[in-house]
């Protein structure tokens, strides 16, 4: 592990650490090459179904940079869950790595703590500048008019997956565009103890980017034009109790799965247990569980009506993993170094095509493994009908408050009380006041 100083911004990173559950010393100079130690640690988020098989990804590509370079990669994959409670301990412990893995809808947060090197335009132009990265994808690396507190690794974005046989049983002919014809094929597909759509209630992150995706399609942020929480608008409510009621109402979503956390939703889908599922890059975790490519299909996720795109017609949160470095290590030639190594083309071709991710490198999403129709769906929704989580310090706060109400709400219609638009408010009014003060 490197040492570095406890940042300015400790007492951001404690009300972080107090609201939150997740997805070397010295200062830095420059000198040459030779003067630089020659290790550096490395913090990876869980991308693969397991933490091995992330290793059996990143090692052999890690030894390849240690050949070029001399410099040893101390590699550790760290699960989502634990992830964003590491990184806020490292910044007020003095103790953490050099290179890390962040979700990009962190960015902000972790901005504030002042404890990640600024991607200003000199050290963007270590790793070739950012015209060489999608724009939506750079629109998660931190606040607007700030330098960027970290650049894109892998890109996702949420698209709808649906079971062929279970949609050709039933006969249905294709998958659902709009939420009320998902809410009616849904119905369709209930029954005999299987489910029309999975989702996963205990999963805080997950109910956010579904709730904020309906929230603009309801014409609410969530946080008003100056940072400030705004979560008991007309349109919130309206986006989160669409969003339980696919259980509470429509009876399309298993009472079961207000308890579900991560993946359980995805296992549920490749067992043949429910017909769809809203998902981020889901080919390798099905493949994992043993469900063959053609046993599923994929479509973009439904919209309000017409077409996905801007506005109110947005289908997907921008999706992503970003890659950060600790302001204070004791190798930032060596770090800046690594980061222009993973996101070379060739490396971006590599990993992201073993994750099932969008390369955010525009000259790495050519060739074949990038032109099927998953990626395809996913690379169109990235580019026209995507937009990113607020880019506030206090959105891992906001993913923690109104997740957990989310939580509560598909609770409560799982165990048959009624979800109306009065608990609604009120769980979010309650999320509401959770949140820092401005």
């Amino acid at each position: 592990m490197r040492r570095f100083r406890a940042v300015a911004g400790a007492a951001v990173a404690a009300a972080l650490l107090a609201t939150t559950t997740a997805c070397g010393g010295g200062s830095p100079t420059g000198g040459d090459a030779d003067a630089s130690p020659r290790t550096l640690t490395y913090w990876a988020s869980n991308q693969g179904p397991n933490l091995e098989a992330d290793r059996k990804v990143l090692e052999p590509e890690l030894r390849k940079f240690e050949e070029r370079t001399g410099i040893t990669v101390e590699l550790e994959v760290v699960p989502w869950p634990d992830l964003l409670n590491r990184i806020m301990a490292a910044t007020t412990s003095g103790q953490g790595p050099d290179v890390l893995n962040i979700g990009n809808t962190w960015s902000s947060s972790l901005q504030a703590t002042g404890a990640l090197l600024p991607w200003d335009e000199g050290n963007l132009a270590r790793i070739g500048g950012r015209e060489r990265f999608v724009e939506a994808a750079f629109a998660s690396t931190g606040t607007a008019g700030r330098a960027p507190a970290a650049v894109p690794l892998y890109s996702m974005a949420y698209a709808l997956y649906y079971n062929k046989k279970m949609f050709a049983d039933a006969g249905v002919t294709r998958p659902p565009a709009t939420w009320d014809e998902l809410v009616a094929t849904g119905k369709r597909l209930s029954g005999n103890g299987r489910w029309a759509l999975g989702a996963e209630g205990s999963n805080l992150s997950n109910n956010i980017h579904q709730v904020f995706v309906l929230g603009k399609q309801h014409g609410a942020d969530f946080f008003d034009a100056q940072g400030r929480p705004d979560f008991t608008s007309d349109g919130a409510v309206a986006a989160v109790k669409q969003y339980v009621d696919l259980m509470a109402t429509h009876r399309i979503v298993a009472p079961g799965n207000a308890e579900y956390a991560q993946n359980q939703s995805l296992s549920d889908f490749a067992k043949g247990r429910t017909a769809m599922v809203l998902w981020q890059a889901a080919a390798t975790t099905f493949a994992s569980q043993g469900m063959d490519d053609n046993e599923w299909g994929v479509a973009p996720a439904p919209v309000r009506s017409g077409a996905p795109g801007r506005g109110r017609n947005v289908n997907s949160m921008v999706s992503g993993v970003n890659l950060a470095v600790f302001e204070n290590t004791d190798n930032l030639d060596g770090a800046l170094e690594f980061v222009e190594f993973m996101t070379s083309d060739e490396e971006q071709r590599i990993l992201c095509g073993r994750y099932g991710s969008v390369p955010p490198v525009k000259a790495a999403q050519d060739g074949p493994a990038f032109d099927r129709p998953e990626l395809r769906v996913l690379r169109d929704t990235l580019a026209t009908s995507a937009a990113p989580l607020p880019q506030v310090p206090s959105e891992s706060q906001f993913e923690t408050v109104v997740g957990t109400a989310v939580k509560n709400l598909f609770a409560a219609a799982a165990s048959g009380d009624a979800v109306t638009t009065e608990s609604v408010r009120a769980e979010l009014d309650k999320a509401q006041r959770q949140m820092p003060r401005q």
